[in-house]
């Protein structure tokens, strides 16, 4: 039965701490020395937690109740209130110095909503570990050039060169934004330019020869992991979609009977929505999967949570359970290998580019051609389905479009 203001001005203590239970996960406990303590109780990623509302009467029964609703509302965004309290606090404290890492927190919370998650992501991991431990507690406009590049060494020395330069990058971005709020005069990274080892160009591993290819997919097949995984991996060089577009794929997007999949821009690297034409293989593969993930909202959920999707490296692992190297094959390598065979096969360069989401880079245009060569592109994807399926039981190789 839910509590009455009168039931907690009334309530007394005990010889033993003491709890009344509200609703939806809020109680008050009353300790032995008389103090009564809001409680909010929850579940995050299969774990119990609780949540500190304050003391009664400085905080009423409807003040306690509107902080659990707003906690609830978090956890439906997958959002664990205890976590995010205590970085707003860490923010509050911080805002008042104008410090590094709470302009960096609030340059991240205004611009990262045009991101998509993984790469949010990423980027406030990158800025937690390697940044503001050494930086973020100092007023922002005292930070000089000498000493961020003391902590972008920190990240070379361990060999994470690309890491530092993207680091680099996004202290830029937020020491920019502090000059245009008039937390800081000037933006020091530009002092840095060349200070930095140069990155080597690296492509992600891929395979392309026809051979290997089967060898590859006949692997697959037999994959011994979860079922969840090797549908990922069975789709991986069907839709040759970007890793994080695949793990973060949800049961909403698909439409079984017109045959396609449509990404929402936030979704999408290029920010603009994308379609992927589903091939009868791969519909074969959702069909399969639906009973198993299809009342949840992702299709390839975590086995910890079904709140989460699968992490951005199940992929890659299992290829490295297969027995591919870092050097031979990566999750982002279907993409490449699609990319080769296709333009190899004599398929229109403009549909091909187009299904592999490099989009125009003019936003507006973009808005607009994301079904451009729809009819050029759902007849590639079938056929390129047929070829794979020729290579896994050793047909002869042909030229799969003329074929």
């Amino acid at each position: 039965m839910a509590l009455t203001d009168v039931k907690v001005r009334q309530a007394k203590a005990t010889e033993k701490p003491c709890k009344l239970a509200d609703e939806k996960g809020l109680y008050l406990l009353i300790t032995p020395a008389g103090s009564k303590l809001w409680k909010f109780k929850y579940r995050f990623a299969g774990k119990e937690k609780k949540l500190s509302f304050g003391a009664y009467p400085d905080v009423s029964l409807l003040e306690a109740r509107l902080r659990r609703d707003e906690a609830r509302t978090l956890l439906t965004r997958d959002i664990d209130p205890g976590i995010a309290k205590k970085v707003n606090k860490r923010t509050q404290q911080l805002a008042a110095t104008n410090s590094l890492e709470s302009v960096a927190r609030e340059w991240y919370a205004k611009f990262s909503i045009q991101w998509t998650p993984d790469h949010g992501e990423r980027i406030l991991r990158r800025l937690e570990k390697d940044i503001f431990p050494w930086l973020g507690n100092r007023p922002i406009s005292e930070i000089t050039a000498p000493e961020l590049l003391t902590a972008l060494r920190r990240i070379e020395s361990r060999g994470a060169v690309e890491t530092a330069h993207r680091a680099h990058q996004n202290c830029s971005q937020f020491f920019r934004y502090a000059v245009a709020t008039g937390r800081a005069e000037r933006d020091p990274c530009g002092d840095l330019r060349g200070a930095l080892a140069p990155v080597k160009q690296t492509h992600h591993a891929s395979i392309t020869d026809p051979k290997e290819i089967a060898a590859l997919l006949r692997a697959i097949n037999t994959y011994p992991g979860t079922f969840i995984t090797k549908c990922a991996l069975r789709l991986s060089p069907l839709l040759f979609v970007r890793p994080g577009e695949l793990r973060n794929a949800e049961w909403s997007e698909i439409d079984l009977d017109q045959a396609i999949w449509q990404i929402p821009a936030e979704k999408m690297k290029m920010r603009s929505k994308h379609i992927v034409p589903l091939s009868i293989q791969a519909l074969e593969i959702f069909k399969e999967l639906h009973p198993l993930t299809g009342t949840g909202k992702y299709i390839f959920p975590s086995v910890r949570t079904t709140q989460r999707p699968i992490s951005e490296n199940t992929v890659t692992s299992a290829l490295r359970r297969l027995g591919y190297t870092t050097d031979q094959m990566t999750a982002h390598g279907f993409r490449s290998m699609a990319s080769t065979l296709l333009n190899e096969q004599g398929w229109n360069r403009d549909a091909i580019e187009r299904q592999l989401a490099h989009t125009d880079r003019n936003s507006v245009r973009a808005a607009y051609n994301y079904a451009e060569f729809m009819p050029e592109r759902k007849k590639m994807m079938q056929a390129w389905a047929d070829y794979l399926d020729g290579l896994t039981v050793g047909a002869k190789i042909l030229n799969f479009k003329e074929a």
